[in-house]
């Protein structure tokens, strides 16, 4: 009996040392891959996530562009040119093209702007389809570079996934408590809602990578516009003069009650002074 309370009490020290050691075996795991990614800065590990063709195309980049177009049409060609462009993108005819936003505006002076993301060879083309029968207004370009960020994420999944293997293997042991399954399956749960976090973050920064983001503004040329704008104000002028007519007469009719009352309290006033100058004795 003596033997076997020693037996258990000899099993929990070990369970406890063995809690015990498992951070420091986190922390030997992280340092090690820490010290496997190349010195200069993890270019190597952070480039090999990225697809091979777009790697071809555009060697060690990790920027992120950004487009914005301002194309200048006629009034009447923003519309089709509009739609055509939309057509261009959802159809591939430049390459992988995904519409983000369309939003159109009309009445005397019609607007329009497209989103796309594309691929890199395909902005000049889509700009130039864009531009046929106007011209560029304004461009601007800006880039971001994402290299630190694509070299802590792939960092982060290493560390989760040597972290994530760790626990498994210690889920297969057969001595552990119930309470001790109960935490370790918690872990495991943790370790792997972060890994799946850390992918999906990985996914969008190579997405912004492989792919440019770009907006296309479509608007009518100076002369339209102007002349769009001198017909909708004379288009608008009586509905205009009309809500001012209307403005008025509630003003009116709001102010006369009050002007009412206020004349009748001005009058009850003036009543009570002359009664009390009218009863004072005469000196």
């Amino acid at each position: 009996m003596n033997r076997d309370k020693k037996e258990l009490a000899l099993e929990r020290i070990a369970r406890m040392f063995l809690w015990a050691l498992f951070p420091l075996l986190l922390v030997g795991v992280t340092a090690c891959t820490r010290s496997a990614s190349p010195v200069g800065g993890g270019d190597a590990e952070a480039s090999a996530t990225v697809p091979a063709d777009d790697a071809a195309e555009r060697p060690g980049s990790m920027l992120a562009y950004e487009h914005r177009i301002n194309v200048v049409l006629p009034e009447d060609a923003i519309i089709g040119r509009l739609r055509a462009t939309q057509a261009a993108c959802t159809g591939a005819r430049f390459g992988r093209c995904e519409v983000l936003t369309v939003d159109q505006s009309g009445g005397g002076a019609p607007r329009a702007t497209l989103t796309v993301r594309i691929v890199p060879a395909g902005v000049e083309p889509m700009i130039a389809l864009a531009g046929e029968g106007g011209r560029i207004g304004a461009r601007n370009t800006r880039a971001e570079d994402l290299a630190q960020a694509v070299n802590d994420n792939a960092r982060q999944r290493a560390r989760l996934q040597k972290e994530l293997a760790l626990l498994q293997e210690f889920q297969q042991r057969k001595d552990l408590a119930v309470a001790d399954m109960v935490a370790l399956s918690q872990r495991i749960s943790d370790a792997e809602s972060q890994l799946e976090s850390a992918e999906q973050e990985g996914a969008q920064q190579q997405r912004r990578i492989t792919t440019q983001l770009l907006t296309i503004g479509f608007g009518p040329t100076g002369s339209d516009s102007g002349l769009g704008e001198i017909g909708s104000a004379v288009r608008d002028s009586g509905e205009l003069f009309a809500q001012g007519v209307a403005w008025m007469i509630r003003a009116v009719a709001f102010l006369l009650p009050l002007a009412l009352g206020l004349f009748v309290l001005v009058a009850i006033v003036r009543r009570l002074r002359r009664r009390k100058s009218a009863g004072k004795p005469q000196g």
